[in-house]
Formats: structure tokens, C-alpha cells, sequence
């Protein structure tokens, strides 16, 4: 890295240095920067060509410079000769105006070390480019080293030459003496233009039909410098000493055969001994034939061969040449046209440009570029001409990279894009909106290209707006999305509700559903739908071009419409929308089509999110169940760290505990399953031996046999109780009764399968209307509840021995205390009735406590009359009727001993 940085810098210091010593104190300096060392020219190549600015204007030139460095081994009087040979030539160059001559910028300035003037910007010389390089810096610049010339450009520069001395020749009276490849030099756009006036004559008799030009005799004594290149002389010069016009067309084909030899002269001189040279070419030129020029075109190798002649009256003129069918070809007129056209009209000109784009194709990039494209950009001066050029600047536009683009074209179609009259100027802009966004640097697109289009969306010409909204979707893709959010859509949105054509109404719409893409999902909700709903038309093109948005924007992959716009929005717009009466059949359908495809996603949608909330909330009961069990777990891992010891069955309790809430860790969440319901099994259980065995416990656990009253008689609860109750009216006076009964215990009865449980629900069949659901509080320990029969009609009851009374005890709740059965027996008679005492107004049933004859099933027993599931067919135990009150007593007789 640091090697090539050094070699830079010693090259820019060279170059740095080169430059002060040659115009040091030129008085050029004063008023143009020297630049790089570019070319160089003249007789011999001695004038080394600098880029150059003028410091004023900042107008680039070329500055020639001739070091005085070069002739100092020269004597003092030959230095003199060679310095005033080389003004001539430029004092007679400023002196002379013509398009193919050099043009000065300014005069030569002489000082201690150079001579130095400015001219027109200039690529090199013609011999520079057909390989000469003399006097050029050791560098040599790519662009001269690898420069080939096409044939439109030999072919033009030739014209160019012998237009330049048809003038010299014809208004000038003039010989150049010199015609030479060192003094045609090259200009920036390409141009051939004529120099090297060292050693030109001027006609002695120029007001008489034939000029006289005087000539010197060769002088082998002079410096090179001082005299012209023997090897593009005319033979005349040097055996006649003579010269006239013919002479410099001789010249003229020495050029053109070495254009076309890569810069190899047709004859070598040896300067030694010029005459027999001279005399030795005028042999050859006598017998020259066609082998000899071989690498010339054919359709100007005659031409060139008459050139050639030894006779100078035989070589054709210089006006001649220009007429001559070799430069017939299509791109040497373009140029010449192009050469010419300040001098045509606007008629003349619109002609030309409109066929100009059938010749450009055929042209090289180069000649357009350098050539063609400052004559086009200099007509935009011109408004009446503009939409003429524009179309070709364009076309050229799209053959330039970025950087030329930026560089040449660009600039020039600055003031262009603000102009609004001629209204063709818009039309062919929007046509190439593409080229110019694809190649315009952000910045001038926003401040130059932009603001075009919109002026075009809000310009009073209907084509000119249906026209930009057909074309904003082809290059939507190019422009950026502030300016499309900020500026471009609301200016569609308002030529879409401002405007009274259907037509631009219609390509709105069109237009917004084509740049949707480009658009984000949110803008297109809360901006571009809501605006839909603002559109007064109701014409069917207008409906369809809504439903089309609409359609694009719900199938779109990037965009989408919830399902909350749907509901809310989206379809109350549609629905109403697909009944208008001007849609027919096929519009209708189409309508139809698209709100049937948001409804079936709408459902869809939320049926997905109600399944998926209702299984986020199984497993949130899930984790809450886990959740408490790691709570109840460290707070008995904590307890028993607080504990100094553990006894084994407590860690095997602990460890079980454990155990089990990490089985309920790893269960699966609960998801929702259909059951079908199955019909109970109606079974019939025979109450009747564990009746009697409770009650033999009760009557051997009895202090005294008491005598129940004749009017003893069951209550039933009625159906929205709170459970099946008892009560029996007894004389308290008689007897202690007892029996260990809970006054709130309910009967499982014939036909039901009931377990006591935690929340076990009494009568608990769905199917059974006007029963209440009964809750037993009883502790999670509660045995199943011993089953109750009636015994059968005609059955003896028999005493049983006393039972364990446990079970009845667990029957209790935790809301009622425990009571032995010792405890129950010495309370007062009225203190036990009472628990069984129905509430005052219920109905009582007329049977006895406990008798075969209870008529416990039918169909008016607990208050339950009409209801279908308590029919008698729904129980297996027959319902028996009680036949008087005293058989009843005495049944209670043997029942409590």
C-alpha cells in the first residue's frame, strides 16, 4: 500500500513539476489553471497539450505549451528561426475562424521558459491516437493508448480536413504547407480540426481568378523545426519548388492512406538526402498501384490513388473531396447535419430529429456521446423544439451508464423537467419514467422528477392524468415510500374524488390496486379502505375497480385484512355494494365470490381462536392445580425442615404426596371430549335385612318400651326442600325415644344408585323436573350409606342382634357434632322429637314410622305427584297401602320391643 501510494505521489509531484517549469510566469496563468498533461501536437509534436480551466468562467480549454527546454541545443539565431516559426503558426491560427480549424481561446503569451495559448478542449492529436507518441509523459493516459478510431469517425474527420481546406483554399486563398496527422488534432466532441500554420502562403494575387503562391526552397541546413514533414510533401515542394492547392491534397492522401496504415506514411524519407529520396518516390508514385493500398476502402481507393498523382492538376480539389460518395454514409452526413444545424430552421430541424432515432442505433456510443448529444442538449433552449430532442436524449440515455448519465445528460435535463408548455414535454417524460428513476440519484429525483409527476396527476388535461396514472404502476417499484405514502397516493385519492371523468375515476382505482404491493399492510387499512367508502360513483366500472382493491388487498400474501375490519367494515361496505342495479350478472357473481371467500375466513378465524383460548384455559387450570400443589409441598418440605425428626410412616406419607403431584405435572393438558350419555341401570336393591338389623341395634340400645300414639304419622319435605325429612308427633310424656338419626338424613329410595360423596347430588338423574339437587356436607372419609328396603308384605320381621353403630355416626357432618347413643338416650323426649318436627303447614303422609305398610312410592308420596321419573313403574319394589293406624302401631310395638 505505502509503495503505490509513493509511486502516486512521485507521479503527481512530476506532473506538478513539469507543469511549473514549463508555464511558470506565463502570463497564460494569470487567467487559466494548468492541469494534467494530456496530448501533444504541432509540427514535430514540440507543443505539449495541458488540461486547463478558465479561472472566471471555470471553462475548460486546453492549454499548449512549448518548452523552450527542447531547442536548447539549438544556437542562438536557430532557437530564433524555430521560436519564430512557431509563432507564425499560432498567431495565423488566432487570426483565422472557421469551424474545422482550431479554435483560440486565447492568444499566445511568451515568457522566459515557454510559449503558451489556450484553445478549445482537446483529446489529442491524430497522431497521438494512430500510435505516435512523442513528447507525451511516460504515462500515457488509457484513453489515448487504447483509442481506436471507427469508420463514421475516419470517415467525418476526413470530411472534417478537407471542408477545412476547402475554406483555406477557396475564401482564404491560403496553402497550409503542413497538412500533417501532428496538426489535425482532435477535440473533446471528436471533431478533426486543422493547426500548424507554421509554414502556410498566402496567395500574392488573391483579387485575380488564379491565385500565386509563393514557395522557399528546401533548406537541409534549418532545424526540423523550421521546416514541414517531408514525409506528407508534396513532391513539387522539393523538385520544383513550387506549391500550390494541389499541393496540400497530396497531403490530404498521404493522411488518408496513413489512417488507414495505422500511421505508417506511404513513402520514407531520408532527410539526409532528400532529393534522391523525392526522386526515388516520384518513380513509385508513377507506377503506384492498387496492391499498394490494399488496407484503403475500396470506394475511396481511386480517390485516394488521384491524390496520390505526380501531375498536381490530375489530383482532385478539396471541394471535390467533399463530394465525393465515400462520404455518403449515413452517420458522416448525421454528423455534418449536426455541423450544420445552426444554420437550418425550425421545420428543417423538427424533420431531422423525428428520423434521428432510426440512425442512432447505427451509430458508435462514442460519436453519439461526444458528437451528437452537445448538439441535441444545446436545442433545449429552444421550447419549440424541445419535445423534438427530448425523445432522442432519452434514447441516448438509455446506452450511457449511471456515471455518463449523471455526468452529461442529467444536467441538461434539469431545466427541462420544470418546464410545463409544450404539454409534450410531460407525455414524453412519464413515458420514460423508468430510464429516469432508474438512473436519477435519490436527491434529484425527489426534487426533480417527483414533483413531474404530480404536476402531471393535477394537470387540467384529462390524457395527460389518465395517462399517469396508467404509467405510475410501472415504475412504482422505484420510488421511494415516504414519496409514495406522503405525496403520491393523496394525490391519486383526490384526482379520484375531484374529477368528473369516469374514465380517470376508473384509473385511479386501477392504479392504487396495481402499487398495493408497495405499500404497507397498515397504511392500506387505516388510509386506502377507508377511502374506498368516500367514492360517490356508483357506475359498475367504479364498483368493480372497489371490490378489485378490496380483493387484492384480502388474497395478498403481504397485506390481509383482519377479521375485525371484515366484520366492521369490509363487508358492510361490499354487501350493500353487490345489490346495486347497475351490475349485471357476471359483476354480481364476482361480488358474490369474494364476500363468500371473507365470511368462510372470518369464520375460520375465530373459530381458531375460541379453540385455542378454550384450550389456553384448561391448561391454565391445569398449571393452577400444579401450581397449588408445589405450594402445599414446600410448605411441608419447609415444616419438615422445621421438624427435628420425621417419623417413617410421616416420610412415606410425604414421599406419597410428592409423588402423586408429579403425576398431575406430567399429565397432559385436559382437552374438552364428547360423551355420549348412557342410560342408567335401573337396579332394585332389597333394603330389608339392613333395616331390620338397624333397627334391632336401636331397639336393643332403647332404655323403656314407650307406646307410640295411634296418630303417628310421616311428613313428607316438600320438592324444593333441602332433602327427604321425617317427623313423628309423639307423647313426650310416655317414652325417651331415640334412634341415632341425623334430623336432616336422607333415604336412598328403590331404584337409586347413590355412594355419599362430596358434592353428591340426591335424585340425581337430569331427566327428573321439579327436584332439587340435595348437597350432603359430609368430610371426604363418609362411607357409603347402608341401603334401606321395605320389607314385603307378609314378611315376619325378625329382631337381630345389636350391630356397630359406626357407620350411622359417620352420617353426621362436620356442622353437627358427634352423639353417642347414650347421650341421645338421656335427652328429653321433646328435645329429639323436635329435630323431626316438620315446619307448621307441611303435608303429612298417614302412615306409620317404620311399618311394612309405608306407602313410600306412590305417586302423591314426598310431594312429587305427575312426575314421570318418580312413576311407579321406575322402582321394582311394589308400593304397599297401609290398611289402619293400629296395625301400624303394632308393627312399631314389635319393631321397639
Amino acid at each position: 500500500m505505502e509503495s503505490m501510494l509513493n509511486k502516486l505521489k512521485s507521479t503527481v509531484t512530476k506532473v506538478t513539476a513539469d507543469v511549473t517549469s514549463a508555464v511558470m510566469g506565463n502570463p497564460v496563468t494569470r487567467e487559466f489553471d494548468v492541469g494534467r498533461h494530456i496530448a501533444s501536437g504541432g509540427n514535430g509534436l514540440a507543443w505539449k497539450i495541458f488540461n486547463g480551466t478558465k479561472k472566471s468562467t471555470k471553462q475548460e480549454v486546453a492549454v499548449f505549451v512549448f518548452d523552450k527546454k527542447l531547442i536548447d541545443k539549438y544556437q542562438k539565431f536557430e532557437k530564433d528561426q524555430i521560436i519564430d516559426s512557431l509563432k507564425r503558426g499560432v498567431q495565423q491560427l488566432t487570426r483565422l475562424r472557421h469551424p474545422r480549424l482550431l479554435t483560440v481561446q486565447h492568444p499566445l503569451e511568451e515568457s522566459r521558459d515557454c510559449l503558451a495559448f489556450c484553445t478549445e478542449p482537446v483529446f489529442a492529436s491524430l497522431a497521438n491516437v494512430l500510435g505516435n507518441w512523442e513528447n507525451l509523459p511516460p504515462s500515457i493516459s488509457p484513453d489515448i493508448k487504447d483509442y481506436k478510431l471507427y469508420d463514421v469517425e475516419t470517415k467525418y474527420g476526413l470530411l472534417q480536413v478537407s471542408e477545412g481546406l476547402s475554406f483555406l483554399h477557396s475564401s482564404v486563398k491560403m496553402v497550409h504547407g503542413n497538412v500533417t496527422p501532428e496538426n489535425i488534432i482532435l477535440n473533446k466532441s471528436g471533431a478533426w480540426k486543422i493547426m500548424g500554420f507554421d509554414f502556410c502562403v498566402s496567395s500574392t494575387n488573391p483579387s485575380e481568378q488564379e491565385p500565386k503562391f509563393p514557395c522557399k526552397e528546401w533548406d537541409p541546413n534549418l532545424p526540423s523545426l523550421c521546416l514541414p514533414n517531408p514525409e506528407y510533401l508534396a513532391p513539387e515542394y522539393i523538385l520544383s519548388v513550387s506549391c500550390e492547392t494541389a499541393s496540400d491534397m497530396y497531403s490530404l492522401g498521404t493522411v488518408m492512406y496513413a489512417v488507414f496504415n495505422k500511421g505508417k506514411p506511404i513513402f520514407e524519407v531520408n532527410k539526409q538526402d532528400i532529393y534522391k529520396s523525392f526522386s526515388r518516390q516520384l518513380d513509385q508514385l508513377s507506377r503506384l498501384g492498387s496492391s499498394s493500398l490494399t488496407n484503403i476502402p475500396e470506394e475511396v481507393r481511386e480517390h485516394v490513388k488521384l491524390l496520390l498523382n505526380v501531375t498536381p492538376t490530375v489530383r482532385p480539389d478539396a471541394d471535390q473531396m467533399t463530394k465525393i460518395p465515400f462520404f455518403d454514409d449515413v452517420g458522416a452526413v448525421t454528423l455534418q447535419y449536426f455541423d450544420t444545424l445552426f444554420q437550418r430552421d425550425n421545420l428543417q430541424k423538427s424533420q431531422f430529429f423525428k428520423g434521428l432515432p432510426k440512425v442512432l442505433p447505427k451509430l458508435p456510443k462514442r460519436v453519439i456521446v461526444q458528437r451528437i448529444l452537445p448538439c441535441l442538449t444545446s436545442e433545449f433552449v429552444n421550447p419549440d423544439m424541445v419535445p423534438f430532442v427530448l425523445p432522442n436524449v432519452l434514447l441516448i440515455a438509455e446506452e450511457c451508464t449511471k456515471e455518463e448519465y449523471v455526468k452529461l445528460i442529467l444536467p441538461e435535463l434539469g431545466p427541462v423537467f420544470k418546464q410545463q408548455e409544450p404539454i409534450q414535454i410531460l407525455l414524453i417524460f412519464l413515458q420514460k419514467m423508468d430510464l429516469l428513476l432508474t438512473k436519477t440519484p435519490p436527491d434529484e429525483i425527489k426534487n426533480s422528477v417527483l414533483p413531474m409527476v404530480y404536476r402531471a396527476l393535477e394537470a387540467p388535461s384529462i390524457q395527460i392524468q389518465e395517462l399517469c396514472l396508467n404509467i405510475i404502476p410501472t415504475f412504482a417499484n422505484l420510488i421511494d415510500y415516504p414519496s409514495m405514502k406522503n405525496a403520491l397516493i393523496p394525490r391519486i385519492k383526490n384526482a379520484c374524488l375531484q374529477t368528473s371523468s369516469l374514465a380517470v375515476r376508473v384509473n385511479s382505482l386501477v392504479c392504487l390496486g396495481k402499487i398495493l404491493e408497495y405499500l404497507d399492510k397498515w397504511f392500506v387499512l387505516d388510509d386506502i379502505l377507508p377511502f374506498l367508502q368516500q367514492i360517490p360513483s356508483k357506475e359498475p366500472a367504479v364498483l368493480m375497480g372497489i371490490l378489485g382493491i378490496y380483493k387484492c388487498t384480502f388474497t395478498h400474501k403481504k397485506l390481509g385484512i383482519t377479521k375485525e375490519q371484515l366484520a366492521g367494515k369490509v363487508l358492510p361496505h361490499l354487501i350493500p355494494l353487490s345489490i346495486e342495479n347497475n351490475l349485471n350478472l357476471n359483476q354480481f357473481n364476482s361480488f358474490i365470490s369474494v364476500i363468500k371467500e371473507m365470511l368462510s375466513r372470518l369464520e375460520s378465524e375465530h373459530k381458531t381462536k375460541l379453540e385455542q383460548l378454550h384450550i389456553m384455559q384448561e391448561q391454565q387450570k391445569s398449571l393452577d392445580i400444579g401450581n397449588s400443589m408445589n405450594a402445599s409441598e414446600e410448605i411441608k418440605v419447609t415444616n419438615v425442615g422445621n421438624q427435628a425428626s420425621l417419623t417413617l410412616e410421616e416420610k412415606q406419607k410425604l414421599a406419597k404426596e410428592q409423588e402423586q403431584a408429579q403425576k398431575l405435572k406430567s399429565q397432559q393438558p385436559l382437552k374438552p371430549q364428547v360423551h355420549k350419555p348412557v342410560a342408567p341401570v335401573k337396579q332394585t336393591k332389597d333394603l330389608t335385612d339392613t333395616l331390620m338389623d338397624n333397627m334391632s341395634s336401636l331397639t336393643s340400645l332403647s332404655v323403656s318400651t314407650p307406646k307410640l300414639s295411634t296418630s303417628s304419622t310421616f311428613t313428607s319435605v316438600p320438592s324444593a326442600g333441602l332433602g327427604m325429612m321425617f317427623s313423628t308427633p309423639i307423647d313426650n310424656t310416655k317414652r325417651n325415644l331415640t334412634n341415632g338419626l341425623n334430623a336432616n338424613m336422607g333415604f336412598q329410595t328403590s331404584g337409586f344408585n347413590m355412594p355419599v360423596n362430596t358434592n353428591q347430588n340426591f335424585f340425581s338423574s337430569t331427566s327428573t323436573p321439579g327436584v332439587t339437587k340435595m348437597t350432603l356436607g359430609a368430610p371426604s372419609t363418609l362411607p357409603n350409606f347402608s341401603a334401606l328396603s321395605v320389607p314385603p308384605a307378609g314378611v315376619k320381621q325378625t329382631q337381630q342382634r345389636p350391630t356397630d353403630m359406626s357407620a350411622l355416626n359417620n352420617l353426621f357432618g362436620p356442622q353437627k357434632p358427634k352423639v353417642s347413643m347414650n347421650q341421645l338416650s338421656q335427652q328429653k323426649p321433646n328435645q329429639w322429637l323436635n329435630q323431626f318436627v316438620p315446619p307448621q303447614g307441611s303435608p303429612v303422609m298417614g302412615s306409620s314410622v317404620m311399618g311394612t305398610q309405608v306407602n313410600m312410592m306412590g305417586q302423591s308420596a314426598f310431594g312429587m305427584q305427575g312426575n314421570p321419573f318418580f312413576s311407579p313403574q321406575n322402582f321394582a319394589q311394589p308400593p304397599t297401602t297401609m290398611t289402619s293406624s293400629s296395625s301400624a302401631s303394632n308393627d312399631l310395638k314389635d319393631l321397639f320391643g
